[in-house]
This record gives structure tokens, C-alpha cells and sequence, in this order.
């Protein structure tokens, strides 16, 4: 699947807010409505889904996944992101 140019959200100090969905078919990135939703296959155990979705959302934005830092929404489906 390709994944949407994300490059425009990765500016320092900038914050990334998505909306997840784990043990997807496949994994990817959906603009909707103005919303950002990742779907990944990995399960939402031990941070799995977590790491998943900061190496996904890394490449979209063409940064390293060094780069995004998990602020906030740890164990929700909601989750917000910083760009260092």
C-alpha cells in the first residue's frame, strides 16, 4: 500500500495526532475527514502496535522513527505524537 505524503507534518516541535486501529489485514495510512488513521497488524501487547505506528508514520513524514516521540494515548486508540 502507499502511504500519503506526510512530509508537511514534519516541522520540530510539531504534534501529530492519530487514530489507530491494531491487528488490521494490512497496515497503513488513511486520510479521513481531516483525520489521520493508522492501521497496523500488529497486536496492541506490550507496545507492539505502538512501535508499528511510529515506524509507519516515520516513513510517511520522511523522518527517521528517532525523530517521533509517543506524548500521549499510550493504551488508547487515540494518540498523539511529537516531532523532535
Amino acid at each position: 500500500m502507499k502511504l500519503p505524503d506526510l512530509s508537511h507534518l514534519a516541522e520540530a516541535g510539531a504534534t501529530v495526532t492519530v487514530r489507530v486501529t491494531p491487528k488490521a489485514a494490512a497496515n497503513g495510512i488513511v486520510l479521513r475527514e481531516g483525520q489521520i488513521r493508522v492501521s497496523v497488524t500488529a497486536a496492541p501487547e506490550g507496545g507492539k502496535a505502538n512501535a508499528a505506528v511510529q515506524k509507519l508514520l516515520a516513513k510517511a513524514m520522511g523522518v527517521p522513527k528517532s525523530r517521533l516521540e509517543l506524548i500521549r494515548g499510550a493504551t488508547a486508540r487515540d494518540k498523539v505524537f511529537s516531532v523532535d
